[in-house]
Parts: C-alpha cells; sequence; structure tokens
C-alpha cells in the first residue's frame, strides 16, 4: 500500500472526516464555477458587495483558484450590454450564473438561460418582474434574494419627513425601463400609498438617463417640491454622483435606496444591505452546487437594512438633522 493511501485509511479507521466539496467534485475535481454578471466594475463603493460574496463562499469551503472559479462580467454602467454577457457567460457552460446587476441583469440571465441556474442578489420585486412565479417556490432557473420588503419605500420617506419635516410635496424620481410595466406600476402604487400616510402629495418624475436629468430637476422645481425620492436602478447608480450634485444645486433634500449616493455627495439612504444580500446569495450557490433545484429554493427577502447620513451634504442644504434620527443611523458621514 502506498504511504498516500495508507495515511487515508488510517483517517478513514479514526472516523475523521475528509472534507469534501459536493458541489466543487460533481465532475471530478473539476473546480465549481460561476459566472458573476454586474453593472460595473469593482471600486471603493461596490467592492464590499462582491467581496462579501466571495468570502461567505470561502466560508462555505470554496476558494478561488483552488476549487472555484469565478468568471466576472461587467456591462461598465451600460445596462443595453446585459443580454450579450449573460450570453457569453450562457455560452462558458459555468454551473450558476449570479445577476449582480439587479434587476436587468437577472432577466437578461434568464432570456440567455433555462438551464444553467441563475442567482439574482438584488432585484425589487422579483414576481412582478416576471423572474419569479411566486416567491415560496419560484420554479423555473431562477431564484435569490430580493432587495425591498413591503414597508421599505414608507420607511424611506417617514425617514425623509424626520430629516424634513416642512415637506408637504416630494418627487418621486424612476426610470421607465428600469424594470417590467407591473413592477414600476406595483412601486408607484406603495410610493403613493406611503406619501398619503404621511399627509405628503408625491409628484412622478421620469428620466432615462443624464440627457434627461435637468429637464426632471426643473419639472421638480416647477411643481414646489420639498424634497426627492430616487428610486433604485442601476442607470441611477451608475450616475449617483450627478444625481446628488443636481439635488443640492437645486436645494431638494433626497433620500436613496443604496448607500453609495450618500459616499457620492447624497443626503441619506436607506434600503437593503447590499453585502449581506451578497452573503446570503452564496449560500443558494453551495446549494445548487449540492444538488438543490433553484425552483424549489424559496425567494428572501432583505432582513438587514441599513440608515446612512451625510452630514456634510445636510449643511450645504441648510438642513439640521435632528438628534434622533442621527441616532438611528447606522453611519453618518461628516
Amino acid at each position: 500500500m502506498s504511504t498516500a493511501r495508507a495515511a487515508l485509511a488510517i483517517f478513514v479507521a479514526c472516523g475523521v472526516a475528509v472534507p469534501l466539496i459536493a458541489g466543487a467534485q460533481r465532475a471530478g475535481d473539476r473546480s465549481a464555477r460561476i459566472g458573476w454578471l454586474a453593472l460595473r466594475a469593482p471600486s471603493p463603493t461596490n467592492a464590499p458587495v462582491r467581496g462579501a460574496f466571495v468570502g461567505a463562499m470561502r466560508d462555505l469551503g470554496y476558494v478561488e483558484g483552488r476549487n472555484l472559479v469565478i468568471e466576472y462580467r461587467d456591462v461598465a454602467g451600460k445596462t443595453e450590454r446585459f443580454p450579450a454577457l449573460a450570453s457569453e457567460l450562457a455560452g462558458l457552460k459555468v454551473d450558476v450564473i449570479i445577476a449582480a446587476g439587479g434587476t436587468l441583469s437577472a432577466l437578461a440571465a434568464k432570456r440567455a438561460t433555462s438551464t444553467i441556474p441563475i442567482v439574482f442578489n438584488a432585484v425589487g420585486d422579483p414576481v412582478a418582474d416576471g423572474l419569479v412565479t411566486s416567491l415560496a417556490r419560484p420554479d423555473g432557473n431562477v431564484t435569490g434574494v430580493s432587495l425591498r420588503s413591503p414597508e421599505l419605500i414608507g420607511k424611506s420617506l417617514e425617514l425623509l419627513k424626520q430629516a424634513v419635516p416642512g415637506m408637504t410635496r416630494v418627487a418621486f424620481l424612476r426610470h421607465p425601463d428600469a424594470v417590467p410595466r407591473r413592477g414600476l406600476d406595483d412601486t408607484l402604487k406603495g410610493a403613493e400609498e406611503a406619501a398619503r400616510g404621511l399627509g405628503v402629495k408625491l409628484q412622478l418624475v421620469e428620466a432615462r438617463g443624464t440627457a434627461d436629468f435637468d429637464r426632471a430637476f426643473a419639472d421638480m422645481i416647477r411643481v414646489r417640491a420639498d424634497a426627492l425620492t430616487v428610486m433604485g436602478t442601476p442607470a441611477f447608480s451608475a450616475e449617483r454622483r450627478r444625481l446628488a450634485e443636481l439635488a443640492v444645486k437645486h436645494r431638494l433634500p433626497a433620500v436613496y435606496s443604496f448607500r453609495d449616493f450618500v459616499e457620492a455627495g447624497g443626503l441619506m439612504s436607506y434600503g437593503a444591505d447590499l453585502a449581506d444580500l451578497s452573503r446570503r446569495a452564496a449560500t443558494y450557490v453551495d446549494k445548487i452546487l449540492k444538488g438543490a433545484k433553484p425552483g424549489d429554493l424559496p425567494v428572501e427577502q432583505p432582513t438587514k437594512f441599513e440608515l446612512v447620513i451625510n452630514l456634510k451634504t445636510a449643511r450645504a442644504l441648510g438642513l439640521t438633522i435632528p438628534p434622533s434620527l442621527l441616532g438611528r443611523a447606522d453611519q453618518v458621514i461628516e
């Protein structure tokens, strides 16, 4: 008996488990191969999201360069490129595609393949957007973690009103092509109901990109909006610095869905912790690599939220943020 076989026999005889990564070993010693479809390449603001996924995979036993290969693709902020890159990943026959670029990336991946499992880590309403048939039983080859909860838009507006007590009219900036029409309509309905509950008038304003921003803000000023809430979409995230600058220029206190808007100069954000969603997406990948079917894995909603406030921006807007609101913030940027 060879030395290696003898050593193995001793381990087995002693009842010591030899660690194996079931998914990564499905085809002999082949590494697990994951496709990562994102809005943009890592930067100081979004690197933690990708890092959280890689770290969670490592905790589950999958290590890049050892038994895990991740094919990274990003559209450099150009969402129209999602279909081409999704098809490219499908052509590589990866084991799982992570749709990390929001609803549009998940839809592109779903259209590119009906057989490769797809896990999204940050979409709005996956049922309304046509990604799954139900949260409890997605069916098909798509599942993942949604970044919205039913109370999210109402909570965001409530926090904004605490920062701007005299707010009576709030503009709602949305992208008309960000998600399918049903998802857009459901988002608007939820925002209108939340605004009514706070005694605030909601003013809908639409923009597809930077070419529309000046006109959109002119519309907000024309209707005398007191504040602004911005729909969370990849297209707006790519232009977060410009949106934050325009909000300050027009003296419109704004609440956003993602913390990177606040890091780019926005006033405040309230939304799901994206790094936490990425960590949870890793658990889906692990289950799928071990044989679970995506359609049998229920879609989860966010459980961890974060409030981030930029005091420098508040001062530029002439706002004094109440101590009670500052005390609730997960991070305050000075």
